[in-house]
């Protein structure tokens, strides 16, 4: 799920496709349980930010493997798909080869511009958190009253153990996004370090339909599962 802005933003910035990835993405199909993973799995998620790849466009392609699309795929498959530790050992060589993800001659020459990635990256302000902590504590936010946005609800101790934080710092971030909710008005101030982050998720997601939201929220979900 992207807004327009993000979704404009990510067809600008997206990088080339290089045969190679193939092998990178084939691993991650054969990973069991084999198949087609989640969009927002861990594992897509830390290999689509070493490609600067969205993780949509990395789960696309996993639907590309399935349906052996392409004579590359099919031939990648015929070597490796019954024989995964081929392919790790493959893919071990191709990253020596390449220098991937050492800092080295991988990317030179490749303007990389970081989008999706910082959705991943820990907060400056908590590196307990990241964008995508506070983006499903907004949608645990607008399934609640104020009332109820209290360490003791079990919607609140459920995101807690997801997010692997105290319930107690959900409930701050819940507090934090109330001053951010124009239709509370409220008129108290927050000196909260992460009032900034809150704001910037608020002005990406708050007036966005709310099962919108809900939907992107579950798919989220996947990567701390």
């Amino acid at each position: 799920m992207q807004n327009k802005t993000e979704k404009t933003l990510f067809m600008a910035t997206k990088q080339p496709w290089q045969d190679d990835y193939w092998l990178l993405l084939m691993q991650q199909y054969l990973r069991k349980p084999t198949g087609i993973k989640p969009t927002y799995d861990r594992e897509m998620v830390n290999l689509s930010i070493e490609l600067h790849i969205p993780p949509q466009v990395l789960h696309e392609r996993l639907g590309d493997i399935a349906q052996l699309r392409t004579p590359r795929i099919e031939r990648i498959w015929q070597e490796y798909g019954k024989n995964p530790r081929r392919l790790s050992r493959a893919v071990k060589l191709m990253r020596q080869m390449t220098g991937f993800n050492s800092g080295g001659d991988f990317f030179e020459g490749v303007d990389v511009q970081e989008t999706f990635e910082r959705d991943f990256r820990p907060l400056s302000e908590d590196e307990r958190l990241t964008p995508i902590a506070l983006i499903l504590i907004l949608d645990l936010y607008f399934r609640l009253t104020p009332i109820t946005m209290v360490t003791e609800t079990p919607e609140v101790q459920e995101t807690a153990r997801l997010l692997r934080v105290p319930a107690q710092l959900v409930t701050d971030i819940l507090e934090v996004f109330q001053h951010c909710d124009p239709y509370l008005r409220r008129r108290d101030v927050t000196f909260s370090p992460l009032l900034l982050p809150c704001q910037q998720i608020w002005q990406r997601y708050g007036n966005i339909e709310t099962r919108q939201l809900a939907d992107y929220a579950e798919q989220l979900k996947a990567y701390y599962k």
